[in-house]
């Protein structure tokens, strides 16, 4: 058989083995001649991102005089120190927020949630909502939880709830407010109040017009099929961090931009009319974009204003600013924000003015 083999590839028996020991040395050669060009081009390919690093530093060296006289700006100083306050006072928040909610979607089964909120969305909503007060955190921090839960199931409806009351009645925000206002607990009562009143009716609203209609982009899930809790966790804050991160950034650049440039004197005509005050207070809560953890004292500080004024600007503030729209947009999409933002706006101003008529 070897014999009628070997004759019918025109070769003889004993030269078959030749051929093949013959390929082998080749195959080799050939192996070695493309690792060495691989090697070859390895080492000619050009080092864009240290040589870019490099015309940075040159460029900042060469033009440290121009730049100094340009941040010596005092509007440019300005808007720095707003903008980097504003991260600032985010940054901790949204880590802990991106850490909770990849706690939850790895950790936490879909079952949990089944059986902590009721199955009516109507009745969901404000359990939901009175979950906001044992989260410390800020607004940074419940929206990436949000997403988290509405990934794991939740209504939307329910999730926003949480999303609108965790950042405004947590008990934080209501320290800081008691600290800024001493010896005035009704301050404290009345923004407790509308603000919980805010995130319950804007959750009933969304259970009608969400309802049937695909207005709220659900984030993506990486849990699966072999893939360990842990790595689910590490994908997941992975990307809650790059998406929140990137748009609070985006965020707090436009606000810092617009607080520059709005004028005092704008401020300081409109704090005798009582309406225009409060309306021009809740939009600038929404412009200048503070953490909720810390707007107490700036409406502490608004003391030309009206109180309910004030008051709007705190319960306006930690549920629609220009960095929580924008870090809607990247986790619930365009379309949400473009609805829910203006909805909860008019629900929180008009909860404002109702709760500051009838308290303070």
């Amino acid at each position: 058989m070897e014999d009628e083999s070997s004759t019918r590839a025109g070769l003889p028996a004993g030269d078959n083995a030749a051929v093949a020991s013959s390929d082998q040395p080749g195959l080799e050669e050939s192996t070695a001649s493309k690792t060495s060009e691989e090697h070859e081009s390895s080492r000619s390919r050009i080092p864009w991102g240290s040589l870019t690093l490099g015309l940075v530093a040159l460029a900042l060296l060469i033009g440290q005089d121009w730049l100094i006289e340009v941040l010596a700006i005092p509007r440019l100083q300005t808007w720095t120190t707003v903008l980097v306050s504003i991260v600032v006072q985010a940054v901790p928040f949204l880590v802990m927020g991106v850490l909770l909610s990849a706690t939850i979607s790895a950790f936490v089964p879909p079952s949990f949630f089944e059986k902590a909120l009721p199955k009516n969305p109507a009745a969901a909503v404000p359990a939901a909502g009175a979950a906001g007060v044992v989260l410390p955190g800020c607004e940074c921090a419940s929206v990436p939880v949000a997403g988290s839960l509405v990934r794991r199931g939740v209504n939307p409806a329910a999730a926003l709830a949480f999303l609108l009351s965790a950042p405004a009645i947590n008990p934080i925000v209501m320290i800081s407010t008691a600290v800024a206002f001493p010896g005035q607990p009704e301050v404290v009562g009345a923004r407790f109040v509308a603000s919980l009143l805010t995130a319950l009716i804007v959750g009933w609203i969304w259970i009608r017009i969400g309802k049937g209609r695909n207005l709220l982009r659900t984030p993506q899930s990486f849990a699966g099929d072999g893939v360990s809790k842990w790595e689910t966790f590490r994908l997941t804050a992975a990307h809650d961090i790059v998406h929140a991160g990137g748009f609070l950034v985006l965020g707090s650049i436009v606000a810092a931009t617009i607080n520059v440039l709005l004028p005092e004197e704008m401020v300081e005509a409109v704090a005798e009319r009582p309406w225009l005050a409060i309306l021009v207070l809740a939009i600038f809560a929404v412009v200048v974009s503070i953490c909720s953890e810390a707007d107490a004292f700036v409406a502490a500080s608004l003391t030309a204003f009206p109180m309910t004024a004030r008051l709007a600007f705190m319960v306006v503030g930690p549920v629609v600013d220009i960095k929580l729209i924008a870090m809607q947009v990247g986790v619930f999409g365009r379309r949400f924000a473009a609805i829910f933002a203006p909805i909860t706006f008019v629900v929180a101003l008009v909860c404002a003015v109702v709760v500051g008529w009838w308290l303070l």
